[in-house]
């Protein structure tokens, strides 16, 4: 039985360091028959660690599972599974409560957001259920609250959630803003013991300081007073921040407890500080932060083509969720 079993791992293949963090299906021996022959079950999940000796699957459920090397007969690597309707409409509240537009109404089960303008997120509708009206009146409803507040009107469009919203907007000639992808990753994934890189530690901070708010201005265009609502207003937030020797800020990120969730945001690098691995050590200060709060998973927001982003975050263990698109009034 021996020789037949590591022929099969030899055709198939087992997982090697390369599938950690995707998505495996593996073939098990569980024992041989009352006829001698064997009997096998199949372990689906995502592959979270394996050394020579063993593997460990999290199965959907969250349970890690340890299978010996020597039960292994066949394993692959299978796409990763699309998210459920019901826990996309859960993960988008959650963003919606971790980035909290100070100006909030509802029309039905959707969710009319205003911050000045500042942010498209904080700006826009988020049509998570039934707006009480049909369709096309809601769509009209949405615009004049957006116009009563001088606020070009836009609407956040959960995907594959509200394809339905995005197609009805796009044929009233409603235009969508590059794509972008909510990731999510383990806490434990994101080894928040081993920071990379060197020099002193990130620090964690309560309030964002003055140059925090002066990158975030930057990247963002503009600074209102409604910002600093979005910025703080939750029960559980930290600003990571990491300065040179001359005290200037080379690194920062913004972290946000809802629920069991860390929200990951405002990750940005000075220019001359980037390819140091600052990035990833503000995210795993935030992520050990987070675990200490309650947290065990961690979500964010990134444009489809901001490859180098989607790389890094790669590289902490995330992977997408969703998509959205935020449709704008012509």
């Amino acid at each position: 039985m021996g020789d037949t079993r590591e022929l099969l791992v030899l055709k198939d293949g087992v997982p090697q360091a390369c599938d950690v963090g995707h998505r495996v299906v593996v073939r098990r021996l569980v024992d041989l028959g009352p006829h001698g022959r064997p009997r096998f079950t199949d372990l689906l999940g995502d592959l979270v660690a394996l050394d020579n000796e063993r593997l460990v699957l999290r199965t959907r459920d969250g349970v890690e599972h340890t299978v010996l090397r020597t039960e292994v007969v066949a394993a692959k690597r299978i796409p990763p599974a699309p998210a459920r309707y019901s826990e996309i409409a859960a993960l988008e509240q959650v963003a919606d409560a971790a980035w909290p537009a100070p100006v909030r109404e509802r029309l039905g089960e959707w969710i009319l957001r205003a911050a000045d303008g500042w942010t498209g997120r904080a700006n826009s509708a988020l049509p998570l259920g039934d707006p009480g009206l049909p369709l096309a009146e809601a769509i009209h409803a949405v615009a004049t609250w957006y116009g009563q507040r001088r606020l070009r009107p836009a609407v956040n469009v959960p995907l594959p959630l509200r394809r339905d919203v995005g197609d009805a907007l796009a044929a009233r000639g409603w235009r969508a803003l590059p794509l972008v992808l909510v990731q999510v990753a383990h806490l434990p994934d994101m080894r928040p013991g081993t920071p990379a890189g060197g020099g002193p530690p990130p620090v964690l901070l309560g309030e964002p300081s003055a140059d925090f708010l002066a990158v975030a201005a930057s990247r963002k265009q503009s600074l209102p007073d409604a910002a600093h609502h979005v910025l703080t207003a939750v029960a559980s937030v930290r600003f990571a921040e990491v300065r040179g020797e001359d005290g200037s800020l080379l690194a920062m990120a913004r972290g946000a407890v809802v629920e069991d969730w860390l929200h990951l945001g405002l990750v940005e690098v000075a220019p001359a500080a980037r390819r140091r691995g600052l990035a990833r050590r503000v995210s795993q200060a935030l992520s050990a932060w987070a675990a200490d709060e309650g947290a065990s998973r961690a979500f964010l927001q990134v444009e489809a083509h901001n490859i180098a982003a989607v790389d890094l975050y790669a590289g902490l263990g995330f992977a997408t969720h969703h998509r959205y698109l935020t449709y704008r009034a012509p």
